[in-house]
């Protein structure tokens, strides 16, 4: 990405997870934000996650940072926070502004804000009613209180009064109970048997499955755009900042560069905005017998968008569907380590690396069977991919959500054709060189062979007489072999007539039958 330079440095602020447990070790921050704006700015963001540095466009340079909502409260503010976002718009010097794009709907800012007016009184009502009602128990006291301390503090957005040179932007991703409801909705559709083509229509329609992956897709646009049309920095964020925020940035840096569409470059995205940046893998798929309501197909959906992208650009990704589909199985079948755990510390306490095998190394050993035949990664079209989200560009991801009902007429893919014709080419073209330089080694030899009697001859040179003695020898051999038949056998009395004639030594082809003669 072309870090560290003379604006990002790499920060050890977090090396032993004291600032924020579930960002990881290394983090590159602004070189002009200090360790105590750091400090201050974790203190008021969400889980502590505060912006950091998660893609870097060298020839803009343009940033992609992300974090976590702020924790703004009764409209509080936090100048080690403002100081930071200051540090990352100047850390671009083609653009002082920058955007800050929240990815949940705005609707529910707008009531949000609307709660706070109103929150000191309801507060006050609360407790006034706390004390004087003498049949509320204890209980329910700290309940209430408990309730109101959650809203006040915050769980909100930026003020723009207080942050300059920001551009605040709403991107409407909905939550993981929203998106989990969709895909259960879409599961149902799957798998009710007898449904009419009108009616599977209708009901993924009604699913949502399809708008949300609209809405991711918008998303990451809108970053690609900024990044590349007006060269501006942009911080991310949702409540926690590590499902949709995870979401965007990653979509945005596969947008934005083609090294994250070849196989290995895949990888290192999930790594760095997935997997280090703490998605909670073992929560959102469900490894552990935990709460069920936070189960949520986010890195599913983030699949599925890639998918759509390989749809829309089929010679711009280096992998094919059976790669993603891959990813998929194995993060839910938990044999490799990699997606283990909620965070890189968790990780570390289990040991995981020492007790567990990485997926990738599994995948590049057969790197073949994912391999895209309509590859170009030479083409300079495909350096910015600025997809068409209209929506008849999405369709139904079948070989994901269909791929193992064995009731369905079967399919032969356009892809898995190709891949076997070219295997097929690629073992003629073996055949041919081989089969070549056979031939080859065959007229080399005959060249030897011919070197080799000339220089016998040059050497021993035959004289005429001894050739003309053989010559007799072996027509006075053939004449008597047949002049020592059966008199009544006369087959060979025309061949005697022939053998009789002189003639040069050789092999003549005559009407089709070769003759020796001397």
């Amino acid at each position: 990405m072309g870090v560290p330079n003379s604006n990002w440095q790499l920060s050890d602020a977090n090396r032993e997870y004291k600032i924020c447990e579930t960002y990881p070790r290394e983090l590159y921050v602004p070189r002009i934000a200090s360790k105590p704006i750091i400090v201050g700015s974790s203190k008021f963001r969400s889980k502590g996650r505060f912006p950091v540095l998660s893609y870097y466009h060298q020839d803009k340079e343009a940033a992609i940072c992300r974090c976590s909502q702020p924790l703004s409260g009764f409209s509080a503010r936090c100048l080690e926070d403002e100081h930071l976002l200051q540090a990352i718009s100047k850390a671009n010097p083609a653009n002082r502004y920058m955007y800050v794009v929240d990815t949940r709907p705005k609707h529910r800012m707008q009531s949000w804000r609307a709660t706070q007016k109103d929150i000191g009184r309801i507060i006050v009502r609360i407790s006034s009613k706390i004390w004087n009602d003498e049949k509320i128990r204890e209980s329910d006291e700290k309940k209430r209180l408990n309730a109101m301390a959650n809203r006040a503090a915050g769980k909100g957005y930026e003020n723009e009064d207080n942050y300059s040179n920001i551009r605040f932007q709403f991107v409407g991703i909905e939550n993981i109970h929203v998106m989990r409801s969709s895909l259960q909705k879409l599961l149902e559709v799957n798998g009710t048997k007898g449904l009419c083509v009108n009616d599977f229509y209708s009901g993924l329609e009604s699913s949502g499955w399809l708008r949300h992956i609209k809405a991711v897709m918008d998303a990451a646009i809108f970053l690609a755009k900024a990044v590349m049309v007006e060269s501006a920095s942009v911080l991310v964020h949702c409540s926690d900042g590590w499902d949709r925020t995870s979401q965007v940035c990653s979509l945005g840096s596969l947008l934005l560069d083609s090294y994250y569409r070849t196989i290995k470059g895949f990888m290192v995205l999930i790594e760095k905005d997935w997997i280090s940046f703490g998605h909670k893998f073992s929560e959102r798929c469900g490894h552990l017998d935990g709460d069920p309501k936070e189960v949520s197909p986010v890195f599913t959906q983030f699949l599925e968008c890639v998918w759509h992208l390989t749809e829309q650009f089929p010679q711009a990704f280096e992998f094919s569907e059976a790669f993603l589909l891959q990813i998929h199985e194995h993060i839910h079948s938990c044999q490799f380590g990699n997606f283990l755990g909620n965070c890189q510390k968790e990780r570390e306490e289990l040991k995981l690396k020492e007790k567990t095998y990485s997926l990738w190394p599994f995948l590049l050993d057969d790197r073949k069977k994912y391999l895209n035949p309509l590859y170009t990664p030479k083409s300079q079209r495909f350096t910015i991919l600025e997809p068409n989200t209209v929506s008849f560009n999405f369709k139904f991801w079948r070989n994901m959500y269909h791929q193992f009902d064995r009731t369905l007429h079967p399919r032969q893919s356009v892809f898995n054709i190709i891949m076997n014709m070219n295997e097929q080419n690629k073992q003629l073209e073996e055949d041919i060189k081989d089969l070549e330089s056979k031939i080859k080694q065959h007229k080399n030899k005959q060249t030897e062979d011919i070197l080799t009697k000339e220089l016998l001859n040059s050497v021993h040179p035959e004289s005429p007489a001894r050739k003309t003695s053989m010559c007799l020898k072996e027509q006075n051999d053939t004449l008597r072999t047949i002049e020592g038949s059966n008199p009544t056998d006369n087959r060979y009395s025309d061949y005697a007539e022939e053998f009789s004639k002189p003639e040069p030594t050789g092999v003549s082809l005559e009407y089709g039958v070769a003759r020796m003669t001397c």
